[in-house]
């Protein structure tokens, strides 16, 4: 057993990919929360659960980031799968920005049950920036084959 199973998880069984289900599936709930507030189809309910969201997905955003950035750290400098690993660490680390922004700037109107404007735009920029930051997250595990155990023959 290697002390960096703590971190990195076993061969073939990541630690960061799992985390950043939790975080992605949070935010997105945010995003979707936000969205019933602002159109009209909540009332109240909807910035309850919109703040919340983005609250407890800062909070595991740190597990997920902290491993992520240790995953980053053993990759090779200068090779594509860096490059594409570096862009997505800054496409997740962006949406985090904007997610914080939002709960920061959005927690006057969500005490009073509400989602405003401006909170909910910077929702939408963070939830699409998370979406580029998945969508290169996954060209790091099924172009690059980053974490994958290659089958016996």
């Amino acid at each position: 057993m290697k002390l960096s199973y703590l971190w990195h998880g076993l061969p073939g069984h990541p630690i960061h990919p799992p985390l950043t289900d939790v975080t992605i599936g949070t935010y997105t709930f945010a995003t979707v929360a936000g969205l019933a507030e602002v159109t009209g189809i909540t009332k109240s309910s909807g910035a309850y659960g919109w703040w919340i969201a983005l609250v407890f997905g800062l909070i595991v955003t740190v597990p997920t980031a902290l491993t992520g950035l240790l995953d980053w750290l053993s990759i090779t400098r200068g090779t594509e799968l860096w490059k594409t690993a570096t862009l997505h660490m800054i496409a997740m680390l962006s949406a985090t920005v904007f997610f914080a922004l939002a709960a920061i700037f959005g927690h006057a109107s969500y005490t009073h049950g509400n989602v405003s404007s401006g909170a909910f735009v910077l929702t939408v920029i963070g939830f699409g920036r998370l979406t580029l930051g998945g969508w290169l997250g996954g060209a790091i595990v099924f172009v690059h084959g980053m974490r994958v155990v290659k089958p016996r023959a």
